[in-house]
């Protein structure tokens, strides 16, 4: 279950259950309803189960019952409801199309094996208002290998996530891989959506020969890591001329000059627009700023820093990852500002923040850079299991250990590529 699930932690099964058989008049908001269906994930059962499928029966041109029969059949999926799955099935008929591809979605999950739904969900390639990509993903999920032709016409479809799809579902259901090569060049492609997509879509695919593209993707390393998790072949440390130990030092250091960015500057920007790209949503472009700004003297940036980490980076996610890289490719810190650094990424490298993870292991990285007697203080602790059960931070204290000429106090880990890195020492 993820982390992010029980977000209303005051509010009961009991009560989600009375929410949704309130008249829409007697609600506190209009969220209400979306809310409790979302909570419900929270309560496997027959009682929520009934709850969401009631909800589904609804015929309502309310937008609040519509956002709300969105998140219930995510929610049945995900409670894997089979006696759902009629009820979902009749969803596919909507003319809502969020809540169509939610359905395709759900269906996947339930591991539909009504042949009349899986002809109705082939059915819905042709309608170009749907979420086809989606819908394809169903299909090859579910191994639906009379859907084959109909996918086959999307394979050069204009929407990179449709082609995409259908490339890496023929892959799926027929094993029909020529069509590979060509989603090597979404992994550029100007939007990032499309880029992460193509990662999906390489996974999807099995496609393990293209995994040294993918670690070079200009998008957010957690996309890249879960490629390598996916693809790598279980005990095996070399494979297709990649180390597995280089490829995941290579995720945690996380250097621009590794990466195909996708954009450019004509002339170098200052100092504060470099620094405002770190709130970016393309991670390409934070990327590109971080280049800019390597090897540069912190005496000169550090006030600008201090302004923008207090005012916003210490509780945006992405600018925060981009900033604690940033603390370590800056040369001349001034020791005052060492001092507040040091503090930073202490807090950055034990915090709880589920959506701050990717900063832990780059805040241990970077004290081994910057304050290195510091981090040898933690080193033990970071590398402990039991009290740094986040594998990455863990593989991070061993990158620092033999950075700071140390060598692992153990001889194995519970997470296999920490331990393939213990082993590494000795290699």
């Amino acid at each position: 279950m993820s982390r992010f699930n029980n977000i209303h932690l005051g509010l009961s099964h009991e009560e989600a259950l009375r929410i949704l058989t309130l008249a829409e008049a007697d609600l506190e908001a209009a969220s209400d309803y979306y809310m409790a269906a979302s909570h419900l994930i929270n309560f496997p059962g027959d009682a929520s189960e009934e709850a969401l499928i009631t909800l589904l029966e609804q015929a309502s041109e309310s937008q609040s019952i519509k956002l709300a029969q969105r998140k219930a059949v995510e929610v049945l999926g995900q409670l894997n409801a089979q006696q759902a799955i009629p009820v979902i099935g009749t969803c596919l008929d909507s003319d809502d199309i969020y809540l169509v591809e939610n359905s395709a979605w759900a269906l996947q999950q339930l591991n539909c094996q009504d042949e009349t739904l899986h002809q109705r969900l082939t059915n819905l390639l042709q309608d170009e208002r749907q979420n086809r990509r989606v819908i394809i993903q169903s299909l090859a999920g579910l191994k639906i290998k009379e859907a084959v032709e109909r996918i086959r016409t999307l394979i050069d479809d204009p929407q990179p996530g449709v082609r995409g799809a259908a490339r890496a579902a023929l892959a799926q259901l027929i094993d029909e891989r020529a069509h590979l090569e060509a989603i090597e060049d979404h992994l550029v492609l100007p939007n990032q959506m499309d880029r992460q997509a193509a990662i999906q879509d390489i996974i999807d695919a099995r496609s393990i020969e293209l995994l040294p593209s993918v670690l070079k993707a200009p998008v957010s390393p957690a996309f890249r890591l879960r490629a390598l998790k996916a693809l790598w072949p279980e005990q095996t440390k070399e494979c297709r001329g990649l180390s597995l130990t280089t490829a995941i030092d290579g995720l945690l250091q996380d250097e621009p000059e590794d990466l195909v960015l996708v954009h450019r500057y004509d002339q170098t920007p200052e100092h504060a627009f470099l620094l405002q790209e770190f709130f970016g949503t393309d991670f390409s472009r934070c990327y590109l700023a971080l280049q800019n700004l390597k090897g540069q003297s912190a005496e000169t940036i550090w006030p600008l820093i201090k302004q923008r980490w207090e005012e916003e980076a210490h509780n945006d996610y992405g600018a925060h990852y981009f900033f604690i890289h940033l603390f370590q490719e800056l040369v001349n810190w001034p020791d005052a500002a060492l001092s507040e650094i040091g503090t930073w990424l202490m807090d950055a490298a034990d915090t709880l923040r589920p959506q701050f993870m990717k900063s832990k292991p780059a805040a241990i990285l970077t004290l081994a850079t910057v304050l290195p007697e510091r981090c040898r203080q933690e080193l033990e602790r970071w590398s402990d299991p039991e009290q740094t059960p986040f594998w990455e931070s863990r593989y991070a204290a061993l990158m620092a250990m033999e950075q700071l000429g140390l060598q692992p106090t153990r001889t194995e880990d519970p997470n296999p590529f920490v331990t393939a890195r213990i082993e590494s020492f000795s290699d």
